[in-house]
């Protein structure tokens, strides 16, 4: 079966977020009233798997081998369902 599969990464607390502090300032430099913006990048798969289980450790795999650097980033992963 195929299974979508959504994985968001984000910085973890702590970690420099530059693009988000660029973000917020240009916001508030056009009047919006934000105290910050937080950038997160979000993965949309297509996966073959047997199970919503197989889905989710393929996707926990790939999150681990690619997609995220432990060191900086943590990730959620949602199985949003058969294709």
């Amino acid at each position: 079966m195929k299974y979508r599969v959504k994985i968001e990464v984000r910085l973890k607390p702590g970690h420099s977020n530059p693009e988000g502090e660029t973000t917020a300032h240009l916001l508030k430099e056009l009047g919006y009233k934000v105290e910050t913006v937080d950038i997160s990048k979000v993965y949309a798969v297509i996966l073959e798997a047997e199970s919503v289980k197989e889905a989710e450790a393929k996707a926990e795999e790939m999150s681990k081998r690619l997609l995220a650097n432990p060191t900086k980033d943590n990730y959620i992963i949602t199985v949003e369902g058969q294709k």
